[in-house]
């Protein structure tokens, strides 16, 4: 299963590029489109395709397969205007898809579909959750099928958030053994295709053999599509739903800036270099003093290697 993740500063532009995937025969039950609904408040981004009832036109002009929009009360993060089948289980919510959590619950008085929380929640979900708390809007394309991810991957190239450009060099991967920390060297491009394949392939088999530490370095990767960054939420996922812990180390500056503007630099762990990044997971392995003010342990914070831009 290939997944494409497309970034979003506006609404707008995300209504776009459902458009274009359409246009490009991406198939409806492919595609979700999340946006947190404050942002059609933002005067900056008001325009064509950016309010709730012009994205209710363009999900009702799917087939009757495909739910049209509507709006999901998500715990933790607010309203959340979602289009597409699976947009409710992409949330980690109860319910198949939006049209079973719709047909379980009653709006509430904003006139928001009230959904409870699915106690098993992917950490896939936790980062879908994050980034729409972030701002931004996110389009999700997941297919069986390499030449769609293909079409979407191009798409959401052009009119997301990403760093245009690509390197020409192929991704190689090369794995080092610290104590119980294993590092996985990466260079090249994180891309659809073989990459993604390799990359996935070498973490899964690190996590079967019982490592559940992992660094991916980052410091030679010169280019990062949107079917990479599926691929990167996808493995950290499948790392943390192992109990084990990822952590990207050192990533270049055209990583870093993408994982900055996409807003997934607040859900991924990320450390600036490798000696920083193996103590930080011993520190994560030893138990925390309970709190003095509320005699609870805190929550673990995400690290990151470049401040927030201004």
């Amino acid at each position: 299963m290939e997944t494409v993740i497309g970034v979003f500063s506006s609404r707008e532009r995300a209504a776009l590029a459902v458009r274009e995937l359409l246009v490009g025969k991406v198939p409806q039950e492919s595609i979700v489109f999340l946006t947190r609904s404050e942002t059609e408040d933002k005067p900056a981004e008001k325009g064509p395709g950016t309010t709730f009832g012009e994205l209710v036109g363009l999900g009702a002009g799917m087939s009757a397969g495909v739910v049209a929009a509507t709006l999901l009360a998500v715990p933790g993060t607010g309203e959340v205007v979602a289009l597409g089948v699976g947009a409710a289980s992409l949330l980690g919510l109860v319910g198949a898809g939006i049209g079973a959590a719709v047909s379980t619950a009653a709006p509430d008085d904003s006139g928001a579909t009230q959904v409870a929380s699915d106690e098993k929640n992917s950490e896939e979900a936790t980062f879908f959750r994050e980034v729409l708390q972030a701002g931004r809007s996110l389009i999700v394309v997941r297919t069986e099928w390499q030449e769609t991810a293909r079409v979407a991957s191009t798409i959401l190239d052009r009119l997301g958030l990403g760093i245009r450009g690509r390197t020409p060099q192929r991704m190689q991967t090369a794995i080092r053994q610290i104590g119980d920390v294993a590092i996985v060297d990466v260079s090249g491009r994180i891309t659809l295709g073989q990459e993604n394949f390799t990359l996935g392939e070498t973490v899964r088999e690190l996590v079967e053999k019982g490592n559940k530490k992992i660094l991916l370095n980052l410091h030679d990767v010169g280019y990062v599509d949107s079917s990479g960054l599926g691929e990167l939420v996808r493995i950290c996922a499948t790392v943390r739903n192992q109990g084990g812990q990822l952590t990207l180390v050192n990533p270049s500056e055209r990583v870093s800036d993408l994982l900055q503007i996409t807003k997934l630099s607040k859900v991924f762990d990320i450390e600036a270099d490798e000696a920083t990044a193996i103590q930080a997971l011993i520190r994560l392995q030893k138990p925390q003093a309970p709190s003095m003010i509320s005699g609870t342990k805190g929550p673990l914070s995400s690290h990151t290697a470049t401040p927030e831009p201004r």
